[in-house]
């Protein structure tokens, strides 16, 4: 019950705060460009492709299934292996799984790339109003100063 309160009373600052801030201010999360930002098919694809390609997941389940495979064609399959020896077609298996992988990472890096030219941007921004802030009121505290230093003459 006491939860369900200080959730009401949280809910209900938050309203008064963000109806109080609703004057466009340029560093609210919302209008960040990377949160707008409307993605397409591709690239969700990629980055969930990269995301489990970059897992310990795919790492532990890739080489299981690389145990798995040669096991089956050295010891299982004595007599006629699906895949003898030298592996020719887990060897072929590999170079296309690397050959579909890697233009996928690279394209989920370039979005991350352009996420993080665009973060820096909008920090930029930021950084610049806050100097710009800071230095009104650096103004306005000298200000301050000059009337405080009159008013004792």
């Amino acid at each position: 019950m006491a939860k369900k309160r200080l959730k009401k009373k949280e809910s209900s600052t938050d309203k008064k705060s963000s109806s109080s801030q609703r004057s466009n201010h340029f560093t609210k999360h919302e209008h960040h460009p990377v949160f707008r930002q409307e993605l397409n098919i591709g690239q969700k694809a990629a980055d969930k492709i990269a995301t489990f390609g970059g897992s310990w997941t795919f790492i532990i389940t890739f080489f299981v299934l690389l145990i798995i495979w040669m096991g089956v064609n050295s010891w299982v399959l004595l007599k006629r292996p699906f895949d003898p020896y030298p592996f020719i077609l887990l060897n072929l298996v590999l170079s296309c799984l690397a050959a579909i992988q890697a233009p996928i990472i690279l394209m989920a890096q370039n979005r991350q790339a352009e996420r993080d030219r665009i973060d820096a941007n909008y920090d930029h921004a930021i950084n610049r109003k806050a100097e710009r802030e800071n230095q009104q009121l650096q103004k306005d505290f000298n200000k301050v100063i000059r009337m405080l230093r009159e008013m004792k003459k």
